[in-house]
């Protein structure tokens, strides 16, 4: 039994890179979070376990005992704090491990790759349980993966006033085998004053850029492997989705891509956000004409308020629209490449098929075509 320990002690600890140790989670590895819950809540690879090392009071404590006796004593009450969890902490790793497919490695990172996964590196390789470990910590593969967001690639921008259905569009271009990124879902908004009526929580802006650049990491992937690129369709956002922010090197790159814009009619558009909003309650309603009250003019907005409580959403919605369309044109106008593609009358389906046909037509980024 000990010669079996200090076997497992002699494993060798395993530093990758940020590049290597992303690559390798990337590939589906267990990969494991020792950072606090809070800061876990705040921001993670995606996939990742809660594995804390600390709770969020002990870091705090620990941190507070730095700043204030030094690092002898910090050491030493965080090791008040982990030794009545170093076999939990082992057991929890061992059954992720264990439940993988494949039983690779275990991956670990915390902030910066210093003391705290360090020393669950160290705990679990005495456990025998093969680990990896990131050089440079979360910090550094935020680093890489903030840097992915900037890249170009050939994006095709979804267009039109608000209530063209835009991201049902969006949604039917995914099952025509089109790829999309469909930043409202990701973003667990809808994109407007109206788009959170039911007022969930949404992802925190780090995390919404962590799962971001995953999604176009996995998509540059795919492309190295087939040897071939296909364009990839988003749909127009401003540089908020609610309370998450595009990040500026992402956002700046669609405001460059080609634009195809939705032209329907005022009736459609109105139909499409009674479709959506048509069964919310009043007061959520109302709270949604008040956070734009301002642009959209007192006057205009009482009337819309009006409007629901006798329950005429149509001229509620048709009042929305003054307000959105004003800034969405704006916007638009500043757009150099971009055309149109009538959609009267059109459901979803139909639609995502003329915007195929039209960007084939186009083929902004000179990209081998293919039908649907």
């Amino acid at each position: 039994r000990g010669a079996s320990l200090l076997s497992a002690m002699a494993i060798p600890e395993h530093l990758l890179s940020p590049i290597e140790f992303l690559a390798a989670a990337e590939e589906g590895a267990v990969l494991l979070d020792v950072r606090s819950p809070g800061e876990f809540a705040q921001g993670h690879l995606p996939g990742a376990h809660s594995l804390p090392m600390f709770s969020d009071e002990e870091r705090a404590a620990v941190g507070t005992a730095y700043k204030e006796e030094g690092n002898q004593a910090a050491v030493e009450l965080g090791l008040e704090f982990v030794g009545p969890k170093m076999r939990s902490l082992v057991t929890q790793a061992r059954v992720l491990l264990e439940s993988h497919a494949d039983r690779k490695p275990v991956l670990l990172y915390c902030w910066r790759g210093g003391m705290r996964s360090g020393s669950v590196d160290w705990l679990l390789r005495t456990a025998g349980i093969p680990v990896s470990r990131c050089e440079g910590g979360y910090k550094a593969c935020r680093a890489e993966l903030r840097e992915a967001l900037c890249q170009p690639r050939p994006y095709v921008v979804l267009g039109g006033m608000t209530g063209t259905a835009k991201t049902a569009v969006l949604r039917r271009l995914q099952v025509l085998g089109r790829r999309t990124v469909d930043l409202e879902a990701m973003a667990d908004h809808f994109g407007s004053a109206f788009g959170n009526l039911e007022g969930h929580a949404q992802p925190s802006t780090e995390q919404f850029s962590n799962d971001l650049a995953w999604t176009l990491r996995s998509m540059d992937r795919r492309d190295k492997d087939l040897g071939e690129t296909q364009e990839i369709w988003l749909e127009n956002e401003s540089r908020s989705i609610g309370k998450v922010s595009i990040p500026e090197g992402f956002h700046k790159c669609l405001r460059s891509a080609p634009v195809l814009e939705l032209e329907r009619t005022e009736q459609d558009r109105i139909d499409h956000l009674l479709s959506m909003y048509g069964d919310a309650s009043k007061a959520s309603l109302h709270q949604a004409f008040e956070r734009i009250r301002t642009k959209l003019g007192g006057q205009h907005a009482q009337k819309a308020i009006a409007h629901v409580d006798e329950g005429d959403l149509s001229s509620a919605a048709k009042l929305a629209l003054v307000y959105y369309d004003k800034t969405y044109r704006h916007g638009l106008d500043q757009r150099e490449h971009m055309r149109t593609v009538d959609a009267c009358g059109l459901n979803p389906e139909e639609t995502a098929q003329r915007c195929v046909d039209a960007h084939n037509q186009w083929n902004p980024w000179n990209l081998p075509t293919t039908s649907v």
